[in-house]
């Protein structure tokens, strides 16, 4: 494994790339087609780590899925609502997050089988009580370390009753989860959001055919009514905006760059960073817009503009654009005047403590970062130097830290630089291409 990556300063960006498959939408893919009837096509698949742990998951649990080739399609066959079996051994969810609370709404209604989910290291310490809580609302019994906070966690498959569940907090993961248990639940299941999150499991849901409608106001009540079966669909997968963004903000910062980025889906609860670009000034157009599966998708062409804008990022946008905070925070040291980002403390319960991590790793290039509780404050105009860096394991701290690179004097290095495979296994390769 390729650990340490060096990066020259200086040069720019040109070119046109494809980035990988949406990560979101390939997780969904694989757990609403493995419990439909029939079968699924998924092209456009995330060949990647989390994606990938979910699709053992699944085969665990006696599913179908034929080894996934990297820019393939392939063809699941689903077990509908009732089929899933109860496995012999444990489900390790690797890295992913997204993979262990969505299958622990997908178990919590499997009446009368048993099932154990665990992790890695970090993934082990992360919270789970906030999907496990609502779940055993609806009559899960749901169990781990911490009083059910923390993996390894069992869940032992129980008849759930249909009810309606506030959440705390905007979170695609906790709403998906519980829709998904709402699918096995007697009667309606009704999520009421603070801030609707990203929506894709809705979405994908209505386009397998199940019986859910969104409500209220700004889409922040979600409503499913069980006892509609699931029908196997072609799931065409758009790029992943969140691995785009990196490309996007560095267009943007690095001078004389210029970089069209083909397919990405444009879902409105995941473009929070156009907002950012626009009150930055940002020079981006974007092209070809359709709609593939319920998906919005287009290309975005950025170039670089001069005299950026500093922003403040807080409140409804953050759950749009969650995932953009670390490359969003490199944007932020090249602008004009004070960037601020608030509302964010999500990001302390992450891969790592991505607030903690990007300001530890942004300074060393000497940039002018402080933390506050729920965000950063970053000065900007900053004139970055050569450093050696460190993605502390996580895949977007890895990704942003390499963009910084391209602005400091000098060679940079960055030790576990491969995290970048969790969510994008050919980012080095982009990085070639587009500065070469």
């Amino acid at each position: 494994m390729n650990n340490i990556r060096t990066i020259k300063g200086g040069g720019n960006l040109k070119g046109k790339i494809k980035v990988p498959g949406d990560k979101s939408i390939s997780h969904r893919a694989l757990i609403i087609g493995s419990i439909a009837q029939g079968e699924t096509t998924i092209e456009g698949f995330l060949h990647s780590e989390d994606p990938l742990s979910t699709a053992d998951c699944l085969r665990k649990l006696g599913v179908n899925i034929p080894k996934i080739k990297k820019d393939e399609p392939f063809t699941i066959l689903g077990l509908g609502l009732d089929g899933l079996k109860e496995p012999k051994e444990i489900l390790n969810c690797g890295n992913s997050g997204t993979t262990m609370r969505l299958l622990m709404g997908l178990l919590a209604g499997q009446d009368g089988k048993n099932f154990i989910l665990t992790g890695d290291g970090s993934l082990n310490e992360r919270p789970m009580r906030r999907v496990g809580k609502p779940l055993s609302l609806m009559g899960g019994k749901i169990f781990g370390r911490e009083c059910g906070n923390k993996a390894p966690i069992s869940i032992s498959g129980n008849k759930l009753k249909g009810c309606v569940l506030g959440t705390p907090v905007a979170s695609a993961q906790v709403k998906s989860a519980i829709l998904l248990a709402g699918l096995k639940a007697s009667g309606n299941t009704s999520v009421i959001e603070p801030v609707s999150s990203r929506d894709h499991t809705e979405r994908m849901l209505k386009a397998f055919g199940a019986d859910i409608s969104i409500r209220g106001e700004f889409g922040r009540n979600v409503v499913i009514k069980s006892g509609t079966d699931l029908i196997g669909q072609r799931v065409l997968i758009p790029g992943d905006i969140s691995s785009a963004s990196f490309w996007m903000i560095a267009a943007s910062i690095v001078p004389n760059s210029e970089v069209l980025i083909e397919n990405i889906g444009l879902n409105p609860t995941r473009t929070g960073i156009l907002n950012v670009m626009d009150s930055m000034g940002c020079n981006y157009e974007v092209l070809d817009k359709s709609t593939i599966a319920g998906e919005p998708i287009g290309s975005i062409k950025v170039k670089t503009a001069n005299n950026l804008r500093s922003f403040t990022i807080e409140g409804d946008v953050l759950p749009k654009l969650i995932d953009e905070i670390p490359i969003l925070t490199v944007a932020a040291c090249f602008c004009d005047g004070v960037s601020e980002i608030k509302d964010a403390q999500e990001l302390r319960v992450k891969e790592t403590d991505r607030l903690k991590v990007m300001t530890r790793q942004l300074r060393k290039f000497g940039a002018e970062i402080s933390e506050r509780e729920d965000g950063l404050i970053i000065n900007g105009q900053s004139k970055f130097n050569a450093a050696e860096v460190d993605s502390e394991t996580d895949h977007r701290v890895s990704m942003s830290l390499a963009i910084a690179s391209l602005l400091a004097k000098g060679n940079s290095k960055i030790i576990r630089a491969n995290a970048s495979n969790v969510s994008y296994p050919t980012f080095w390769e982009d990085l070639a291409k587009l500065t070469n």
